[in-house]
């Protein structure tokens, strides 16, 4: 076996022995989310089903419902602990794939805002019915390239909210240099409130690969573990969900031997 399969076979392991580590620490910590995280399950039954009309919306467009088999919302979105009474942030939100499944949710009984990266969901989908209530923040934010830079940079002053239950962002955490995602780590700590869960996804890089033409769009998990415990956050939790066999690891995420089924970490933080 050559050393790139092996690597990447072992990658979900990697993200296991860390999570080892951060658990032998804060083991009495974890396991009062835990409890917590169980006094709640019976909450997602109302927030499944409001999931499900939701991804079953005329607003969807065919293909953003082809991909619910790959992204798994609301599996996702109960690993996180998603509640239809919470006040959440939505970071990085793109053309709106999770807003169109997030603000619904929490529509009646909860608050969803959205920061950074706002333009296409300003343009397209807060005038449609339904999406009234969805929140713009952060719009003082710069999220930049610097000369010759491959990924961005964020300067903020924070996200202008408080008291936040949960922090999202899927797939953006790459498209940051450090300094950047420093940034938007702690314009997320200082957002939660205690106990508030920052719930981070993105594209699996080899651990410690430098580099490449082609891992652009990819992230060392371990490292993402390292740099948001570094702003204050506690490491609960990770799933596999998104853990797939046939990603060696080898190519940029668009390419069409992976485009859409890419390797993806799914991590759960917690604010002290």
């Amino acid at each position: 076996m050559n050393p790139g399969a092996y690597s990447f076979m072992i990658a979900p392991r990697i993200i296991a022995i860390e999570l080892q580590g951060v658990l032998m620490k804060y083991f009495l910590s974890a396991l009062l989310i835990v409890s917590a995280s169980l006094a709640f399950a019976d909450d997602f039954d109302a927030v499944e089903a409001k999931l499900k009309t939701a991804m079953a919306a005329d607003i969807r467009t065919d293909a953003e419902k082809d991909r619910d088999r790959n992204r798994r919302p609301v599996s996702t979105l109960k690993f996180f602990g998603l509640r239809d009474d919470m006040k959440i942030v939505e970071l990085l939100p793109g053309g709106g794939w999770y807003t169109k499944l997030l603000a619904p949710v929490v529509q009646d009984n909860g608050e969803y805002f959205a920061a950074l990266g706002t333009g296409n969901i300003s343009k397209n989908l807060i005038t449609e019915p339904g999406f009234e209530d969805v929140q713009i923040i952060a719009t003082d934010a710069k999220v930049y390239r610097k000369d010759g830079a491959r990924t961005y940079t964020l300067e903020t002053e924070g996200l202008g909210v408080t008291d936040v239950d949960m922090v999202l962002t899927f797939r953006n955490y790459h498209n940051f240099d450090a300094e950047g995602r420093a940034a938007m780590n702690k314009a997320s700590f200082d957002a939660l409130k205690s106990g508030g869960v920052y719930a981070v996804v993105d594209h699996t890089r080899r651990h410690m690969e430098q580099d490449t033409p082609e891992n652009r769009r990819r992230i060392d998990p371990v490292l993402a573990i390292h740099e948001i415990e570094a702003a204050g956050f506690k490491f609960v939790d990770y799933s596999d969900m998104h853990y797939r066999a046939d990603d060696e690891l080898r190519y940029e995420v668009g390419r069409k031997t992976v485009t859409g089924n890419t390797d993806r970490w799914t991590l759960k933080f917690v604010k002290p």
